[in-house]
């Protein structure tokens, strides 16, 4: 279990995130057409997920605008933006933000939240994630993680752009 705070007030998370250099568990979240999708429909490429509490908040959106520029068109790399919003409330994000370079998946229906170590126990955010960044290399290693320490702040995009970066120039 983590704490970390929203607006200055502490919130616990579940769990914690999974170890850098454990195999990522496996996953089942819903895209925008409602089809489960896991980990195998990413094989061979890394994973940048950004994971958020809703789309609807501002940090939230920002950080998915901020994905769709920086990481977008890195090589072999999806963007996946995870939150519990719904799939069709994803979507109409991504088309009314002309967000076209990532993937944004629903955990509405799954244990995501769990199985990560994100899901939020108390206060009026109980039940949403957490904000993180995890990053999965082409072989379902955790390369690069961050629980962002308090809700309403961005991830540090840098450290994991270099991390994503880094881990190629010393991997390939």
């Amino acid at each position: 279990m983590a704490t970390i705070t929203f607006q200055g007030k502490p919130i616990s998370t579940v769990g914690d995130l999974p170890a850098i250099g454990s195999k990522a568990p496996d996953f089942k979240l819903t895209n925008r057409k409602m089809q489960d999708v896991g980990l195998a429909e990413f094989a061979g490429k890394r994973k940048v997920m950004n994971i958020v509490p809703s789309l609807d908040t501002p940090t939230c959106a920002t950080s998915t605008r901020k994905f769709n520029e920086k990481a977008a068109h890195l090589h072999n790399t999806v963007v996946l933006t995870i939150s519990a919003d719904l799939p069709f409330a994803q979507a109409r994000f991504c088309e009314i933000e002309g967000i076209k370079h990532i993937t944004a998946l629903s955990s509405f229906r799954s244990s995501f939240a769990h199985d990560y170590g994100v899901e939020l126990l108390d206060s009026i955010l109980a039940g949403l994630t957490a904000r993180a960044i995890v990053i999965i290399d082409e072989n379902d290693q955790v390369t690069y993680t961050e629980l962002v320490s308090e809700i309403a702040d961005e991830p540090d995009y840098t450290s994991a752009l270099a991390a994503l970066v880094n881990h190629v120039d010393h991997h390939g």
